[in-house]
């Protein structure tokens, strides 16, 4: 059994008699009725792909992560029933939470604008995605008065992807920079920009609290990192509850997508067969024959032809894909822990982690690192860099009320100004940089 202290909450807060919610529960629902979570719908999976009703949001996408973590779950305690970590397994509301929430803090623009909000708090403490995620559960979400979502111990471990905060783990040698040799173009340096994947400073008090019921060892552990020349510092280490948000969210990125992708028409038949090649595909085309002995042929061409097919073909070798995945989980055990939370975490057997790396790969190669994307992206980093600062050079004048009541009362502005864009929408953000910079004159009632 675990210690009951995974289930308290920051800030004190009593269940209604009649309410029949276990913790998960109530955590799950103040995960999918906040604000943060709403924002996802417009975020895009895959930067700027235009107006479609096929294409996946970051809102699908969670919704899809939770599905995945779900099944994974449910698989792991139906073949490991006598496994001493079946019993500390999360529940469905716990894991859906969790799952749920892995992209709230994500800005607009995806990766880019991570990068350019790190540019514009290089001086302030930085940003990161994964970090801001934390931060809105903990603080800037309105369920409490100062805990924001108010979650349980257990779920925000589960958020708390990388244990080791910006400070520690921040190389002066990439403070972000503007890139230098330009007369007229200012365009920020992506590579030296790029901030290491933690927590924020800001909330410390927070993780000390969340790593309070472990004992000192597995703190000391569990917060370790390692340092790399010429990078960012690592963390080494992920709780149970997040290894399995994690698998599930390598499954969906590397095959959902991959769906969106080729029914998009943003890779060919060709580049896939370059790249995904019978050798690393053979996990799944062994489990085809053995799953499908009655099927006949050659499976890896069987394979090809369904993704490039029709949409039925596709979407039916897309879920083989999702099943082959979730089949290949398996717990594995760090010795060096004795918190059952931090000992088992979960991993893909090594076949098919071979060949979910290489469906990721491909993906970002093909499309996210495509001119065509990379183009948009390095102009939403511009909007988002003009928008932070024109903000930060007048925010009394320049904030919306709220944000400006909150600038007027907090010690760390810059921060105020960065939450405020981080959680805008795509379009939000676009918005308010034509209300700010476009020529045309504009109006009070121009919605945003």
């Amino acid at each position: 059994m675990l210690n009951e202290a995974w289930l308290a909450r920051r800030e004190g807060w009593r269940q209604q008699e009649e309410d029949a919610r276990q913790a998960g529960d109530i955590d799950y629902g103040r995960v999918i009725h906040s604000a943060s979570f709403r924002r996802l719908q417009g975020k895009t999976q895959i930067l700027n792909l235009g107006d479609s009703d096929f294409y996946r949001t970051r809102l699908t996408h969670s919704l899809e992560v939770a599905q995945i973590a779900t099944g994974v779950v449910g698989l792991l305690k139906k073949n490991n029933a006598h496994h001493p970590a079946a019993s500390v397994l999360p529940d469905r509301s716990l894991i859906q939470a969790i799952a749920c929430s892995h992209d709230l803090g994500h800005p607009p623009f995806g990766h880019g604008g991570e990068v350019a909000l790190n540019y514009c708090m290089r001086d302030h403490g930085g940003f990161e995605g994964n970090g801001q995620t934390l931060r809105l559960l903990s603080r800037l979400e309105s369920f409490s008065r100062d805990a924001g979502a108010n979650l349980t111990r257990r779920t925000l471990l589960g958020v708390l992807k990388y244990p080791a905060s910006h400070s520690t783990l921040f190389n002066p040698d990439l403070t972000p920079a503007m890139r230098e040799g330009y007369s007229r173009l200012t365009a920020l340096d992506a590579g030296r920009s790029a901030p290491p994947k933690c927590f924020l400073d800001t909330e410390q008090d927070v993780v000390d609290w969340i790593l309070e019921p472990l004992p000192e060892g597995d703190r000391a552990g569990f917060t370790a990192w390692q340092v790399r020349a010429g990078q960012h510092g690592k963390t080494l280490h992920k709780s149970l509850d997040c290894s399995i948000m994690d698998v599930a969210d390598d499954i969906a990125y590397g095959v959902h997508d991959l769906e969106d992708a080729v029914a998009l028409n943003l890779v060919n038949e060709g580049c896939f067969r370059a790249k995904v090649t019978p050798r690393e595909a053979d996990s799944f085309i062994t489990a085809m024959r053995e799953n499908y002995p009655h099927e006949l042929g050659d499976r890896y061409e069987a394979m090809v032809q369904a993704l490039f097919g029709d949409g039925k073909s596709r979407k039916r070798y897309i879920s083989r894909m999702v099943h082959h995945f979730l089949t290949a989980v398996r717990i594995e055990e760090r010795q060096e822990f004795e918190s059952p939370l931090l000992r088992y975490r979960v991993a893909l057997e090594e076949g098919a982690g071979r060949f979910l790396k290489v469906l990721k790969n491909f993906v970002m190669e093909e499309v996210i690192r495509s001119a065509t994307v990379q183009q948009l992206e390095f102009k939403g980093q511009g909007m988002v860099i003009s928008v932070f600062e024109a903000f930060q050079s007048d925010p009394l004048r320049l904030l919306p009320k709220e944000q400006r009541e909150r600038y007027e009362e907090s010690e760390m502005g810059e921060r105020v100004i960065c939450d405020y864009v981080a959680g805008m929408t795509d379009t939000h953000l676009l918005k308010t940089y034509e209300r700010l910079f476009a020529p045309r004159m504009g109006s009070i009632f121009d919605r945003l």
